[in-house]
């Protein structure tokens, strides 16, 4: 099976996991908006949970609590960092914005829901019969969205918009693998954790699959389409951020990014041909369009 197939699959999966989750929830404006944020997307943080999973000798289904618990904290982050007081987005995977199908409150409050919801996933007896792996994911969950991870970063982000001098690469870098690293981190060690394996290849492969990543998202916001991207383009300039491509140039980005791809390749050795689709899904990073 290809790259896109198990992709496509394994978000299908995950992602009727998750709604399935929000639609047990009482009914109204915040289950209806949780049920929007989820929607869309490529799904590749719970992808990685899964593959990680497989890779490790077990069966798809062991990773769809996990994935759906990250693929919920994922949409809580997207909500919050839309609103008026961070990015202040109108449009995100196509479709408009929570606060602004709803209303700033509901925002909140359904961004919140989500980033509970993920923890309850995880501590559910059906994502892992071994509490002590349940409780394992929990705390490395709270490490990568909280204020030393995914949160620091956005932090960090607003800081730079006033900073007196822009940010160099060093500082950029060390940004974004928080902002956007931190939880794709812990997606890949999600299913070694789940199979009772050691996670460090699988942590070396995300560290340079996070700055990939990013390094792809700057360069389509140059360069992408909005209708592909399902966002609005071109802000970073407008909000005069520092970004891989202000730094280091779209051919040198490129070039950067590739080689964070045959980084991430290097890192799956060990697995030898059994990490082929996790390679792809490298390579798919700094090719997609949107």
């Amino acid at each position: 099976m290809s790259f896109p197939q198990r992709l496509a699959g394994h978000s299908a999966a995950v992602g009727a996991h998750l709604r399935a989750a929000i639609g047990g929830l009482p009914s109204g404006m915040v289950r209806d908006a949780m049920l929007h944020a989820v929607a869309g997307g490529k799904g590749l943080r719970g992808f990685l949970v899964v593959e990680g999973a497989v890779l490790h000798g077990l069966p798809p289904e062991a990773g769809l609590g996990a994935g759906a618990a990250v693929e919920a904290l994922h949409a809580y982050s997207l909500v919050h960092d839309d609103l008026p007081a961070m990015d202040d987005d109108d449009l995100r995977r196509g479709q408009p914005t929570v606060h602004v199908k709803w209303d700033e409150a509901t925002a909140i409050l359904a961004g919140d829901a989500l980033q509970t919801l993920a923890f309850g996933l995880l501590a559910d007896h059906a994502t892992h019969p071994d509490a002590a792996v349940r409780v394992a994911l929990v705390a490395d969950l709270a490490l990568a969205a909280g204020a030393a991870g995914m949160v620091l970063g956005q932090a960090l982000d607003i800081a730079a918009e006033s900073a007196g001098a822009p940010l160099d690469i060093e500082a950029v870098t060390a940004l974004q693998a928080a902002k956007t690293g931190a939880l794709i981190g812990w997606s890949a060690r999600a299913g070694a954790h789940l199979a009772g394996a050691d996670p460090a290849p699988l942590d070396r492969y995300a560290v340079a699959l996070g700055l990939a990543f990013q390094i792809a998202d700057d360069i389509l916001d140059v360069e992408g389409d909005v209708e592909a991207a399902g966002k609005r383009l071109r802000k970073d300039a407008a909000a005069g951020k520092a970004t891989f491509v202000g730094l280091l140039g779209l051919d040198g980005a490129r070039r950067r990014a590739a080689d964070l791809v045959a980084e991430a390749e290097a890192a799956l050795d060990p697995y030898g041909h059994r990490a082929e689709i996790l390679k792809q899904a490298a390579r798919f990073v700094i090719s997609r369009k949107g």
